[in-house]
């Protein structure tokens, strides 16, 4: 069969529940409908799904060129301070000769971020100009943005071991800079960006 031929589950008047994953008959009515197992509220689709991705993406990017641009740290030694950028970091311990930390860094805190928010932004491209071709694939790139977000605290993470790395032998300090707040943000809006994105909106445009 192909797949024009196969009828979603909404069109045949069935509804998986958000919370308990129970799949149960929608009914014809205006009225909320609630999960028979655990009283959820139903919903076919994720409510305001592609406005509220759009939102947090929009977000994610304009703090993404603060989060490279700007200090992420400042490290103060006999009172010389001085601050480094995400970027800075990266060459600094490529020139350390540390490259596998400098490949984490360089991972968690530009490639992921980026490649993130860039397959969220296709995704919701496709949605709006209702494409009905290669859905395959842009359910793969959702997978895909999915695997990864599982990850997301490898930036938590590469953040310890930079603090770590900083030998400061008693006699200096550590500050955040203002890229360390942008950087936080574009961490967790990427995430709740992912998280309301509804893969299946991307099928509905097929009308199946």
């Amino acid at each position: 069969m192909s797949i024009s031929n196969k009828q979603s589950a909404l069109r045949q008047g069935l509804c998986r529940c958000h919370a308990c994953g129970y799949v149960s008959a929608m009914l014809a009515s205006n009225e909320p409908q609630h999960c028979e197992r655990c009283a959820a509220v139903l919903h076919a689709r994720l409510p305001h799904s592609f406005q509220r991705t759009a939102a947090l993406l929009c977000t994610g990017f304009v703090l993404y060129i603060p989060a490279n641009i700007f200090p992420i740290m400042t490290v103060s030694r006999f009172g010389v301070a001085e601050a480094h950028t995400i970027v800075g970091g990266i060459i600094a311990f490529i020139h350390s000769g540390m490259l596998p930390i400098a490949l984490l860094v360089f991972v968690a805190s530009i490639l992921v971020p980026l490649l993130k928010m860039t397959g969220l932004s296709i995704l919701l491209w496709a949605i709006h100009q209702r494409w009905q071709r290669n859905l395959k694939l842009l359910t793969r790139i959702y997978r895909i943005i999915a695997f990864v977000g599982r990850w997301s605290m490898l930036d938590i993470f590469m953040i310890s071991i930079l603090v770590s790395l900083v030998d400061l032998g008693g006699v200096g300090q550590i500050i955040a800079g203002p890229a360390a707040t942008a950087f936080a943000a574009v961490v967790v809006l990427t995430m709740f960006a992912a998280n309301s994105f509804d893969p299946r909106l991307l099928w509905d445009r097929k009308g199946v």
